[in-house]
């Protein structure tokens, strides 16, 4: 096993009414990786829930931070702090409407593209080089708002297609954590649909 520790984590909002939301993927994906490898997230560390265990041969904090999203960049850099972690040892997994749904992109570092928790978290970080899992949720249909679409529910559709999405990113997330960036970019990034 290695003694590398990791933190992967899933950017959402806290809260039953957005639970079932587009922008919850990232905590979907946390919450699938947990009951995976048996960790508990149950403990509370300045406005996150975390949870820390084995993951394959992987040491790894979960985290899901409970600031909502555009406020998850303070309670994560306190977390790096504690854990005496860099920027580059952290996975994190959020939304993207720029990816189709169902489609996953795994990314090493770069800009926020609009997304309000990573510019909170690169803000608060002061850098942008956290490797990044993309989880696809497409763009809202003509005449519908951003906003309204990340926090809206899933289509009938999506519904069918959801669980294995989520699978797929945490097949991903856990590629990246134990194999590493490269080996879950080829693995993943070429995929124009991951869910077949």
């Amino acid at each position: 096993m290695t003694d590398t520790l990791h933190l992967i984590v899933g950017l959402g909002n806290p809260g039953k009414a957005y639970e079932h939301t587009r922008h919850n993927v990232g905590f979907m994906v946390i919450d699938l990786i947990a009951s995976t490898f048996s960790i508990s997230i149950d403990e509370m560390r300045s406005d996150l829930l975390i949870g820390r265990g084995n993951i394959d041969s992987c040491k790894a904090v979960l985290a899901k931070p409970l600031a909502f999203m555009n406020r998850s960049g303070p309670p994560v850099l306190l977390l790096l702090e504690k854990f005496g972690l860099n920027v580059e040892d952290m996975i994190v997994i959020h939304d993207d409407i720029d990816l189709t749904f169902g489609r996953i992109k795994i990314k090493e570092k770069g800009g926020h593209g609009g997304h309000r928790g990573i510019a909170s978290l690169m803000n608060a970080l002061g850098s942008g080089a956290f490797n990044r899992l993309r989880m696809g949720i497409g763009r809202p249909e003509p005449g519908v708002d951003v906003v309204d679409h990340v926090l809206g529910g899933f289509t009938t559709e999506e519904l069918e297609q959801l669980p294995r999405f989520i699978e797929k990113g945490r097949e991903a997330a856990v590629t990246v954590l134990c194999k590493g960036t490269k080996e879950g970019m080829n693995r993943f990034n070429r995929n124009t649909q991951n869910l077949t």
